[in-house]
């Protein structure tokens, strides 16, 4: 009996071990933080950036990305317009609408919310892009094969609303400024903004491009020169001790800055810990240091968008104006009233990750940038972003190797030889696109003289192939 007690003890002692190893190991790599991080955010912009009911946000949004998040329990607070997440009834993680900045984690508690906002207004019934209707298949043009986009707009959304299918969200085709197809799954509509992840970056060097016209943002700088003294970030005074002395902005717009960092999306990689780990982005990625010279290799990463949005921080006199210049400068100009840039606890853009637009306002950013900037027609046809972006954008990072598929912020779809889409024959050369890592896509072709938008939340990666699609749609429509 002694032996069986001592046995069971030593089965308990070793069982408890274990369990502490494992829960220390967990707290050591944030990953019950960052998820419940991950969870109060993603909730709280649903909620109250894209004004969608709170019921299934958790189940829809979530839960699906990784089993660990099944220990969150989430609290929605429509008063407060907050939303706290607490990881197994212990770690818990806030995060709150604010004027100007989207939906903000870990502020400071007496940080007033904004106020209850209704979603934007928009008219389903005028033309895109004055409204948000789409035209009838028998006014498309001439050489537009009709039933085939028909067809292919079907089959772009079997699986919407399941996880584990292609789940899309929304679906739009532009061509020569008129907009054929704009669809939205069960449960959106034409105002509900959506997250498009990775294709913020994209907007984040349009914004960086017009600021390098409107406050002479020196591309050709060194970054540590980039900034007045009194906007500038403490990381600085490091990076003038060493190589990162000479990172130009340049090299980040085109992510070429050499920095010891690594685009890792495990729970415990680079990408959550900067995201939902970091309350200052910027300082989190000007915290690594230099591996390799600068220019001298392309890697993408999040982390040198979250730097650029930092140096674009330094060109204004106040945080104010900063917050309210995506708006000022690039949305309202096009009539994208849902897009809303967020930021992290300490103010910057999360420049990487967090902007949230409907399907017809990404269509918009899209024609914008297809249209190199102008906007309008006629007397009313205005410069919104100053010339040259689309060929800045569709100029590749490098001269050789993999940074000839990357440009300005932007995919080089159509590289044929480091093009996301250089194995599709139907995808032009001269494509360029938006790209976020849960299958969203905002492509601009200038010789179909189209833009191809699909929003989604695509958990598995094989239930949906941008490139397939992108290549499909373009065969309905006739060159430019």
């Amino acid at each position: 009996m002694n032996l069986i007690v001592r046995g069971l003890k030593f089965l308990v002692t070793g069982f408890l071990a274990l369990l502490f190893v494992a829960v220390g190991a967990l707290l050591y790599l944030r990953i019950p933080q960052n998820a419940a991080g991950m969870a109060a955010k993603g909730v709280c912009s649903a909620a109250f950036v894209a004004h969608r009911p709170v019921a299934e946000l958790m189940a829809q949004d979530v839960l699906p990305a990784s089993p660990v998040l099944r220990a969150i329990f989430v609290q929605v607070d429509e008063n407060q317009r907050s939303v706290t997440a607490r990881f197994a009834g212990v770690i818990a993680r806030r995060a709150v609408l604010l004027p100007q900045r989207g939906c903000v984690l870990d502020i400071e508690p007496d940080t007033a919310p904004a106020a209850a906002a209704a979603a934007p207004v928009v008219d389903a019934t005028l033309p895109w892009p004055a409204g948000e209707a789409a035209l009838a298949p028998k006014d498309w043009g001439a050489g537009v094969d009709a039933k085939r986009l028909q067809q292919i707009a079907d089959n772009a959304f079997v699986g919407a609303g399941d996880p584990q299918a292609a789940n899309a969200r929304g679906l739009a085709v532009v061509h020569k400024g008129r907009m054929l197809v704009l669809r939205t799954a069960p449960g959106f509509d034409a105002a509900t903004a959506l997250h498009g992840w990775s294709m913020t970056k994209t907007v984040t060097g349009m914004l960086a491009y017009k600021l390098s016209k409107e406050s002479e943002l020196d591309w050709s700088a060194p970054v540590v020169d980039a900034f007045p003294k009194e906007r500038e970030p403490a990381w600085v005074q490091a990076w003038r001790q060493d190589a990162r002395k000479d990172i130009r902005v340049a090299d980040l717009v085109y992510m070429r800055d050499g920095l010891a960092s690594t685009e890792d999306y495990d729970p415990w990689g680079s990408v959550p810990q900067m995201l939902w780990g970091a309350g200052d982005v910027a300082a989190w990625a000007a915290d690594h240091g230099p591996e390799a010279a600068p220019a001298s290799r392309w890697r993408y990463l999040s982390a040198t968008a979250n730097l650029l949005a930092a140096v674009e921080r330094g060109r204004f006199a106040s945080d104010a104006d900063y917050w309210a210049y995506p708006r000022k400068a690039l949305f309202d100009p096009i009539g994208a009233k849902t897009a809303v840039m967020e930021t992290d606890s300490a103010g910057n853009w999360v420049g990487s990750s967090y902007l949230w637009a409907s399907v017809g306002d990404w269509a918009r950013l899209g024609q914008l940038m297809l249209q190199d900037g102008q906007w309008g027609s006629g007397a009313n046809r205005q410069q919104v972003l100053p010339p040259g972006w689309l060929k800045a954008a569709s100029t590749p990072a490098t001269k050789t190797g993999e940074g000839l598929g990357y440009g300005a912020q932007s995919w080089l779809f159509g590289n044929k030889g480091f093009g996301d889409c250089k194995a599709y024959p139907g995808v032009p050369p001269d494509t360029v696109a938006m790209s976020g890592h849960w299958g969203q896509m905002v492509a601009m072709v200038p010789s179909k003289d189209a833009v191809v938008v699909r929003l989604g939340w695509t958990f598995r990666k094989g239930q949906f192939d941008d490139c397939k699609l992108l290549e499909e749609v373009l065969s309905a429509l006739p060159a430019r």
